[in-house]
């Protein structure tokens, strides 16, 4: 374990990341806790340390929509504008007549499973130039403004072709709630964050909370790191469920060893082991996770394991190759933002969290102390 502590303290005192905080658990427990460096001026960085975890807030909206579809409530090949009329506004982009945007009618309409494995066709701005050349020509705001008009980024590519990343999850949030009938914040804490006993996930913060609250930063040119001003809206008109969650790494470890207990932690179960057997399964068949280039100095290039085949689950990206040293098959991981990074083995029983709160997005510093991190984790535990 002082292996694992090591890679986080030269983490920091490199400056790879401004500050980190990793557990490493199984479905028993937890197997080891570290951090290094200062959440936030004046205060160090540690398991009571409040993160805004952006996408890690999908899978939560994953198990939101899998309760539903075990009570019989909701198919996963329903199409969505079925459940939510007003989705049929969304549309597929064609390309631009000067800057005026061409439209068509996708050929077919996306349904949850789409919009679960992130082959609707929407697509977010920092990783598609024409989306973002789109929002540049209309003023469309970002989904990070929470306003219901956010939501309707256009189609940019036909539902079931292949896998982008995109805003899925926010009108599965909208499913969820028009099938079930509660908001999307009463659904969560009742049916997931309660159960689980996650007292530090939520979709607004108190004052009490900001003071553990971290910084979020940004490299600089210089190779430092400079403070930024970036989280969900508050008070929004739409908790979209890509993004709007703060946690703690031991709240969602919790949540990541629910699945390697199959559905169950601590006798508490929110899922059946059949219906987590169902969601990590590969949903997308021979389409593949596609490197994410962006267009946009807020990320860098994020291409994992690029001599292996990654798909996707109905909540994670998924391994279908053993990575030598590292993950399974049929581990399933993904992120934050924020690069709060994180995966889970069910073939080794072993769950991790690698957490920063830092920009760009896949920084090639960081990412190679992830990788480092789990080199680490395998040889020491599994």
């Amino acid at each position: 374990m002082s292996e694992m502590q090591a890679i986080l303290d030269r983490s920091v005192a490199q400056g790879d990341v401004p500050f980190v905080v990793a557990l490493v658990g199984d479905r028993d427990g937890l197997l080891f806790s570290g951090a290094a460096g200062d959440a936030a001026a004046g205060r160090r960085a540690g398991e009571e340390t409040f993160f805004r975890i952006f996408s890690m807030t999908k899978p939560v909206c994953a198990v939101a929509a899998m309760i539903l579809v075990e009570r019989g409530k909701l198919d996963l090949d329903t199409e969505v504008e079925q459940i939510l009329p007003h989705f049929a506004m969304v549309r597929l982009l064609e390309g631009f007549d000067g800057i005026a945007p061409i439209f068509r009618t996708a050929k077919r309409k996306p349904t949850v499973r789409n919009l679960l494995t992130h082959t609707s066709g929407l697509e977010y701005e920092l990783w598609n130039e024409e989306v973002a050349a789109y929002m540049e020509a209309t003023g469309h705001p970002s989904v990070l403004t929470g306003t219901r008009a956010s939501l309707y980024y256009p189609m940019m590519s036909e539902p079931g072709s292949r896998w982008a990343y995109g805003p899925n999850y926010d009108w599965l949030g909208l499913v969820v709630e028009a099938i079930d009938g509660r908001s999307i914040v009463d659904f969560c804490q009742e049916k997931i964050f309660d159960p689980l006993v996650m007292p530090d996930t939520r979709f607004e913060l108190s004052p009490a909370d900001h003071a553990r609250l971290c910084e979020a930063m940004i490299r600089t040119d210089a190779g430092g790191f400079e403070p930024i001003d970036i989280a969900p809206a508050t008070d929004p008109q739409v908790y979209a469920m890509g993004h709007s969650l703060y946690s703690t790494a031991p709240d969602y470890m919790r949540f990541l060893r629910m699945f390697l207990g199959g559905g169950e932690l601590d006798g508490r179960r929110i899922l059946s082991s059949s219906a987590v057997d169902l969601m990590m399964l590969n949903h997308i068949g021979t389409l593949n996770f596609r490197k994410m280039v962006p267009c946009s100095p807020l990320s860098a290039t994020l291409d994992p394991f690029p001599d292996a085949v990654l798909t996707h689950s109905l909540a994670f990206v998924r391994s279908e190759d053993q990575i030598p040293g590292m993950r399974s098959i049929g581990s399933q991981g993904w992120a934050g933002m924020l690069n709060s990074f994180y995966w889970f083995d069910p073939d080794k029983d072993v769950a991790a969290l690698f957490m920063a709160q830092s920009l760009p997005f896949a920084d090639t510093r960081y990412m190679s102390r992830f990788e480092e991190f789990e080199r680490a984790v395998y040889s020491h535990f599994r």
